[in-house]
């Protein structure tokens, strides 16, 4: 229980560090990952309004059935991708809330790339 618990803490000190140099305009909002066991999650945030202009998640929808693994995140990136496309939003910095860039989050960066978002 120990080991889980500092494994969380060394995460939220990696996105401590990381909120400190990204911020989202409406120009560029910022896509965050947040994955958990169970359910992944993913929000374009634009932090000069504190407005959440647009989210997925395996939650709710049409994802309900997907799991946390890389190729339901492709799916989910591609998803929210194609909704930023839909809102005029070409460009986003990517946060990916101190988590390491492999596996799930890596993946569902590359579905949003591939639906034409850039970052």
């Amino acid at each position: 229980m120990k080991r889980i618990i500092e494994k969380n803490r060394r995460r939220v000190k990696r996105k401590t560090r990381i909120r400190g140099r990204i911020k989202g305009t409406a120009e560029r909002p910022r896509l965050t990952v947040f994955r958990s066991n169970r359910n992944l999650y993913a929000q374009v945030i634009d932090d000069v309004l504190g407005q959440t202009l647009a989210s997925v998640s395996t939650v709710s929808g049409e994802f309900k059935t997907m799991a946390p693994r890389k190729e339901d995140a492709e799916k989910l990136g591609e998803a929210l991708g194609k909704d930023l496309v839909a809102k005029n939003i070409s460009e986003v910095v990517f946060d990916r809330n101190g988590y390491l860039y492999h596996g799930v989050v890596k993946a569902l960066a590359d579905g949003a790339r591939k639906a034409g978002v850039k970052f």
